[in-house]
């Protein structure tokens, strides 16, 4: 079984949900998982803010606002007074209940339940369409199956064992749809799996029902081989390694987050990037396959700090750097890079909301300098150390820029340049001039 997962653009209209049900009634079982329609979740989170500050009017008025646009969607996706009427009642179901919260007191709880209501809304207007067009789908509740444990991550033999009985309560069903993002925490409680949310879900449910193939369609096609918005000709990848993919999301490519394939890495399931808006392009497949001596990508990553620290005392001392590591590890800030030498040390952050207490415990230890508006560029690939001239290759394509630090060996699929953000775009260009438009 396959498991498919849409983002919010991909169900933002009546049309489009119809565009997803053609894409997924192909014939073959799989377990759908969808994001609310796009939009809803950031108006969900302006009704909560207008209950957090006890304005239920002003809650109310967008409350009122966004049910008269599910309204409309109801009216153009159904064709059948039956299934209109359906669709009109669950809506009016959602929206009373997400009313009743401007009557009580509001909290972060209350909040994750109202936020949960867009997935609840875009999932069951999906199966009614299906059932209107006449195809074996059902529901799958999230709340019943995914959960996280009390460290907030999620809990495989619990969402393996609940998914399980949910699937054998319909053992005739063609398609499962099923919510992203949604889940409840160890007490019960209505919560969310925040990093990368839906695709996340649809790892989860590929590993735990060993899927043959775990696909995330968005509004794109695949990943590119470098920032098509700062960088001319650029072209999807392919073909990754999960280490690679992992890599370019963590420095910024915005289509994946880093730890949402990790239960597919683990379970060895592909998982193939796909668009919605252009179906029969291949998109990118993600895999435990290394394509040997290939770079396959270039990415950045914006608002970085540079800091270093300078100290002589350090050439003999053991111990330094352990004490630099546990002030960024007290603050809870984690670092990007880091270059050392006998006399100092250099990292880099992105997180600079302690920025301030760090540097002032960093000078007990040495002197400190800071350097902001950085970028990291990362370049990945099969960048094993044995494969002669990759690294001389990238660094050739940045001989016109003033390089900051450089780490490589970290892991074997990635050089990363730290450079002056004012210079990433000549950087990012002359990069995929050098290593992809030869």
């Amino acid at each position: 079984m396959k498991v498919l997962k849409f983002g919010g653009t991909s169900v933002g209209s009546a049309l489009r949900i119809k565009e997803v049900a053609k894409l997924i009634t192909d014939g073959e079982r799989k377990i759908v998982v969808l994001s609310a329609m796009s939009g809803t979740t950031n108006t969900l989170v302006e009704i909560s803010d207008y209950l957090y500050k006890k304005n239920p009017e002003g809650a109310n008025e967008i409350i009122n606002r966004l049910e008269t646009k599910y309204r409309q969607h109801i009216d153009e996706l159904y064709a059948t007074p039956e299934y209109k009427q359906k669709g009109l009642e669950l809506i009016k179901s959602h929206f009373d209940y997400i009313r009743s919260y401007t009557k009580d007191l509001f909290t972060l709880f209350e909040e994750k339940v109202v936020l949960a209501q867009g997935e609840l809304i875009s999932t069951a207007m999906m199966n009614y369409y299906l059932q209107e067009c006449g195809v074996k789908s059902v529901l799958l509740p999230a709340l019943e199956y995914m959960r996280t444990d009390k460290n907030a991550e999620p809990d495989p033999v619990y969402i393996k064992e609940k998914l399980q009985v949910q699937l054998e309560l319909h053992p005739n069903a063609d398609i499962y749809i099923t919510q992203g993002f949604i889940c409840r925490n160890a007490y019960g409680e209505v919560d969310n799996l925040q990093r990368g949310g839906s695709d996340y879900t649809a790892s989860l449910i590929g590993a735990a029902v060993n899927a043959s193939e775990i696909q995330i369609w968005t509004d794109i096609d695949g990943m590119h081989n470098n920032d098509p918005r700062i960088v001319d000709k650029t072209s999807p990848v392919r073909h990754l390694h999960f280490e690679e993919a992992a890599e370019l999301a963590y420095f910024g490519a915005k289509i994946l987050h880093p730890t949402c394939i990790q239960p597919a890495k683990y379970a060895n399931i592909p998982v193939r990037l796909l668009n919605t808006m252009d179906p029969t392009a291949p998109g990118t497949l993600i895999s435990n396959d290394t394509e040997k001596g290939k770079i396959k990508a270039v990415a950045a990553k914006d608002n970085i700090t540079a800091i270093k620290i300078k100290s002589s005392r350090m050439l003999l001392a053991h111990g330094f750097l352990r004490k630099v590591f546990e002030i960024f590890e007290s603050y809870q800030t984690s670092i990007d890079m880091i270059c050392t030498s006998e006399v100092g040390v250099s990292v880099s952050i992105d997180n600079t909301k302690h920025l301030n207490e760090i540097l002032d415990d960093l000078k007990k230890y040495g002197t400190v300098t800071v350097d902001k508006d950085m970028c990291i560029i990362c370049v990945v690939g099969d960048l094993e150390w044995e494969n002669v001239g990759f690294e001389a290759k990238a660094l050739d394509a940045m001989r016109d820029i003033p390089v900051r630090m450089i780490s490589f060996g970290g892991s074997n699929y990635n050089i990363s340049f730290l450079i002056r953000e004012c210079d990433k775009k000549q950087a990012l260009q002359s990069l995929s001039d050098a290593l992809f438009n030869e």
